[in-house]
């Protein structure tokens, strides 16, 4: 009898817990069981870690193997597991053999790898977040196949070990030289994975006039709130969006992190670039699912696109288009900053905090602008259209602006580049860290409505009460309508915010959305 133990990492979301993998050897007939709720992916791993063993040269004991996953009522889910379980199994059958195994060269390791059948190392999703987590438990050292060395090193404090194939594990656990393998050709990405989009080089100074829209793309991209542009067909309401990640300033280390364990779980990462430092940028079609936006999905919850735009902005054009349940869906995400998916199998958190752009036209026909007499919908048509936005969903979007069509398009109304307003914006950003330095926000739009009222609350809110008092605002919209406020004063420079702040912020939620209500 034998018995052989390694580590890998069961992941639910963003969040991992260490797997012991344990291997046993006792004499009977030849067979191979896998317990410990294994999903139909990682029960393959029985033929994968067979064919890989003895493709490479490794003795396959012709005894009873058993091979347990600890603890057993965790489930555990993809082909992560098989280089540990390939371990498990080497160190179990190779304590007699000459040269001897030495289980201590896996002391305080974690292994995660898919194996191929000629014993090759394949890349896996996720591999971030689970160094992260086996780093949180203690783990010191990780053996990955080598395109995920690289995401695993931004790990801070664990040594990383890239392998191509199980002989040179097996080299490894020998204390012998390890034998030169050609490198895997370059993995081909999952169907429908896609990657992270690279940084735009649209410029804010393409839009033409807009100025009042231009500020307000300004003010959101400073604080981080939520903005709603409608506007007819052509007025420039995509062009603005699709150029507000360019106006966010590169993520801090943490919140590389953060968005790089995100796509490290959809499969979205250049092995070649693995730490995203830009903002990311999601605009999905308004075909998109409720699970492609928000996430799901059956089996184990995958991250959507409120998710792969943490820290960055997402778009949704035409969102009267987009299904009211996907729209609802989102007014928690905007709430909390966090993606909380409840399945059979567990509940997985995801984080959500992005700078949420709806574009909408004001009517189906789009033309009800101005006196609106080129516009062919009925009164009941243009409610109908606005009314898929729910109020409970407009209550949680800060800033609201019409779009109206540029006057002299023709003329040389340039307005700034992004460059300028960038600068603005990375300086209104730095004010505000500094005064939340003791806090866990970043930004103004995190700030809870308590500490509005309280540590940093706004002398000049009168016209914010009245609004209240007329059912103009709700509560939650007087503590969004202050930190727009905070935001202003920001990009300003002054300490604190003033009265006229608060009524520019105030004109910023009342005055456009094409007449929604707050």
């Amino acid at each position: 009898m034998a018995l052989g133990r390694a580590r890998a990492v069961a992941l639910l979301g963003v969040d991992g817990a260490v797997v012991e993998v344990e291997a046993h050897i006792a004499a009977g007939l030849p067979g191979f069981s896998l317990v410990g709720l294994p999903d139909a992916a990682l029960s393959e791993a029985r033929d994968r870690v067979r064919a890989a063993l003895v493709n490479s040269g490794e003795p396959w004991p012709q005894s009873r193997i058993t091979v347990g996953l600890s603890p057993a009522s965790l489930p555990k889910r993809g082909s992560g597991f098989d280089l540990a379980v390939a371990a498990a199994i080497m160190l179990a059958a190779g304590q007699q053999a000459q040269p001897p195994v030495h289980p201590e060269v896996l002391k305080d390791a974690l292994l995660l790898a898919e194996l191929g059948l000629d014993g090759r190392l394949r890349p896996v999703p996720g591999v971030l977040p689970a160094v992260a987590a086996a780093a949180r438990a203690g783990v010191r050292a990780v053996f990955v196949a080598e395109p995920n060395a690289a995401e695993a090193a931004l790990v801070p404090g664990v040594e990383v070990v890239g392998l191509r194939s199980v002989a040179q594990l097996g080299a490894l656990l020998r204390r012998l030289p390890v034998p030169d393998e050609p490198p895997l050709p370059a993995p081909q990405r999952p169907l429908g994975s896609g990657t992270v989009p690279e940084p735009s080089d649209k410029d804010l100074s393409d839009v033409v006039g807009q100025h009042e829209a231009r500020h307000a793309v300004e003010v959101a991209a400073a604080g981080g709130h939520a903005l709603f542009l409608v506007g007819a067909p052509g007025t420039g309401k995509t062009m603005l969006a699709e150029r507000m990640p360019g106006l966010l300033p590169p993520l801090t280390p943490e919140e590389a992190l953060e968005v790089t364990a995100v796509h490290s779980l959809a499969g979205t990462l250049d092995p070649d670039t693995p730490l995203v430092r830009r903002p990311p940028f999601r605009a999905p079609h308004h075909s998109a699912t409720t699970a492609a936006v928000v996430g799901g999905g059956s089996g184990v919850p995958r991250p959507g696109a409120v998710s792969l735009a943490h820290r960055g902005v997402l778009l949704l054009d035409e969102a009267p288009e987009f299904s009211p349940s996907v729209l609802d869906a989102l007014r928690q995400p905007l709430e909390s900053g966090t993606v909380v998916l409840s399945r059979a199998g567990g509940t997985a958190r995801y984080p959500a905090r992005c700078t949420l752009v709806l574009a909408s036209n004001p009517c189906p026909c789009g033309l009800s602008v101005g006196k609106g007499l080129d516009c062919r919908c009925t009164p009941l048509a243009r409610r109908r259209y606005l009314g898929r936005l729910s109020g409970p969903l407009l209550d949680r979007v800060d800033l609201r602006v019409e779009v109206r069509p540029a006057l002299g398009a023709g003329s040389t109304l340039e307005g700034e580049s992004t460059a300028v307003v960038a600068a603005r914006v990375r300086e209104a950003r730095a004010r505000a860290a500094h005064r939340y330095a003791d806090t866990p926000w970043r930004t103004n739009a995190e700030v809870p409505g308590r500490e509005l009222r309280g540590r940093w609350r706004v002398e000049e809110a009168r016209a914010v009460e009245d609004a209240v008092r007329r059912g103009s605002l709700t509560l939650r919209g007087a503590d969004r309508t202050l930190r727009v406020a905070w935001t202003l004063c920001d990009l300003a420079g002054r300490a604190r915010p003033s009265s006229s702040d608060v009524a520019a912020a105030l004109g910023l939620r009342l005055a456009g959305g094409a007449g929604v209500a707050a």
